[in-house]
């Protein structure tokens, strides 16, 4: 199946000069949506996670999904204040600002390996940062799962000490 083909692109969104990548129109097919839960899924047997960490908000999407084919847990990084217990946070820049991301202190035991699962792989800093508050709870991240990589921004350079997978690239 040519996932590439059902993404729609939407020029200048959310900001000018920014090339957004929609997977809504990929996930409402469903043999589509099943495909990639499947491919990431079967990359990540092996690797004896425990969880799947998901930032928000289309990391929850594909996260939830491929935590359910496996049977494991998923454990949401969020936006600050949208997580009700105690949280840490870890700020980071995008491509056209910052955000911080939270995750809930009792999220993860130390020792358990966690494979993140996010829709974009961009400049790497949202990842990384969800990364850094896996590792600062003593998780080990095991894998970083994406459906798109944007090759031109370079972040799996920013992942080199991780494992990382995307399905689909754009190299501009």
């Amino acid at each position: 199946m040519d996932l590439k083909s059902m993404i729609r692109v939407i020029e200048d969104f959310p900001h000018k000069g920014i090339s957004f990548k929609d997977i809504t129109t990929l996930i409402k097919e469903g043999d589509a949506f099943r495909e990639v839960v499947d491919i990431i899924s079967n990359d990540l047997k092996g690797k004896d996670v425990d969880y799947i960490a998901g930032p928000e908000s289309r990391g929850f999407l594909l996260g939830a999904a491929v935590a359910y084919s496996l049977g494991v847990g998923f454990i949401p990084v969020r936006k600050p204040g949208k997580l009700p217990a105690d949280t840490i946070s870890y700020e980071y820049e995008l491509e056209y600002g910052t955000n911080t991301l939270e995750i809930h202190t009792d999220a993860i035991e130390k020792g358990a390996k966690v494979a993140i699962v996010d829709d974009l792989l961009a400049t790497g800093s949202t990842i990384y940062s969800a990364a850094k508050l896996i590792e600062s709870l003593g998780g080990e991240v095991v894998a970083m799962e994406f459906l798109i990589e944007l090759e031109s921004l370079k972040g799996r350079d920013k992942l080199n000490n991780y494992y990382v997978n995307s399905l689909i690239k754009y190299d501009k």
